[in-house]
């Protein structure tokens, strides 16, 4: 496994817990299909020019926190099939993430999710059965009921139901970010997300926000949110990302980096990863939107969700590719991206990260 740079190496002190971000959740494994024209139309057999397979679900953002160097600890189940298997080795061996919160569940098999990218959106389908409770309750391993010590939680919440650790976690002094995904109940009621009291940050995408608050704008969405909760950061996708810290009162918005993008399974979980990298690391409001907003922004434009994460060569070499065009690169580009200089040392060059191949469990050579 690659060396990875510290990120939180100037912030760290004798006594500070060992896991830097804690998080639970189900792991999935990804088939992704990327490179169709357009949607596949019933009764018809569409072919796709690039395909990828890995770990999805949590392990998009647990894989997407390891790569930029967070220790991350992640408690999720996984089934004992073949699928089950790689997902494990991909996360433990190849990306340094602490499955020993997780647990592999005999005759259990693993969730799958099939992702087709067409026309700069996705569609998914997905199969899979609720993991069985482990066989003794809150056994103190298995079970969030309480996670271990941590500098950060990450959460996504789920409308009308309240989850017990993030409490617990706060309590403990870790600091909880969370995401939420869509309310298929339409009700898009703010009550519904009753474990945001615990939070520190909220980071809905724009369509979101705007349905919770019940405005007609993303940044009086964030303005509206911040009424709730310390810090709103809310994505507005091609039109990037915007800001509310309800302690200082301050705001920030920065604009999203044009690329070509691929697949962008995964990008959202990879701009909260590098948004609570930024503020563990202590950066300023709009370093850390523009550090998510790249992140994002570089992993669009690999296949999968969790191993097209970025890792800092990949960041070094664009920040590189940028100081290098002189004229030929914005002014302002430049500018927002100059604190950089100071997190990554000279000449950083780490080995690339693992891609997404179109299969799993190649056999090696004898």
């Amino acid at each position: 496994m690659p060396a990875v740079l510290d990120p939180l190496a100037a912030v760290r002190a004798e006594g500070d817990p060992r896991t830097d971000v804690y998080l639970t959740g189900t792991v999935f494994l990804d088939i992704i299909f990327t490179g169709l024209d357009s949607a596949p139309v019933r009764g018809t057999e569409s072919w796709a020019r690039g395909m990828g397979s890995s770990p999805g679900g949590v392990a998009n953002m647990a894989t997407a926190l390891a790569r930029l160097g967070l220790r991350t600890s992640l408690a999720a189940a996984f089934g004992d099939d073949k699928y089950g298997e790689y997902c494990w080795e991909a996360l433990e061996q190849g990306e340094g993430i602490d499955l020993a919160l997780s647990r592999m569940v005999p005759g259990w098999h693993s969730p799958v999710t099939v992702s087709m990218a067409y026309e700069g959106e996705r569609t998914m389908v997905s199969h899979g059965h609720e993991a069985p409770p482990p066989e003794s309750a809150f056994d103190g391993k298995h079970a969030p009921g309480c996670p271990p010590a941590s500098r950060a939680c990450v959460a996504s919440l789920v409308p009308g139901r309240r989850e017990g650790w993030p409490g617990c976690a706060a309590g403990r002094g870790s600091r909880i970010f969370a995401d939420v995904g869509w309310d298929d109940s339409g009700r898009w009621d703010p009550a519904d997300l009753a474990d945001l009291e615990h939070c520190e940050a909220f980071l809905p995408n724009a369509e979101e926000a705007m349905r919770y608050t019940r405005t007609d704008c993303p940044r009086a969405a964030a303005r509206k949110l911040a009424e709730r909760v310390p810090l709103a950061v809310v994505t507005m996708g091609a039109d990037g990302a915007c800001a509310v810290d309800a302690r200082t009162g301050e705001t920030a918005e920065v604009p999203a980096i044009a690329v070509e993008a691929l697949d962008p399974t995964g990008a959202g979980d990879v701009f909260v990863a590098g948004f609570v990298t930024g503020t563990l690391a202590g950066w300023p409001l709009a370093d850390r939107l523009s550090f998510a907003g790249l992140s994002a922004a570089l992993s669009v434009q690999e296949f999968g969700g969790s191993l097209s994460a970025p890792g800092w060569a990949e960041i070094a070499a664009w920040w590189q590719r940028v100081r290098m065009c002189g004229a030929g690169a914005p002014e302002e580009l430049r500018r927002r991206y100059g604190f950089l200089d100071a997190v990554l040392p000279a000449a950083y060059r780490p080995a690339p990260r693992a891609r997404a191949v179109p299969t799993i469990g190649f056999r090696r050579p004898a």
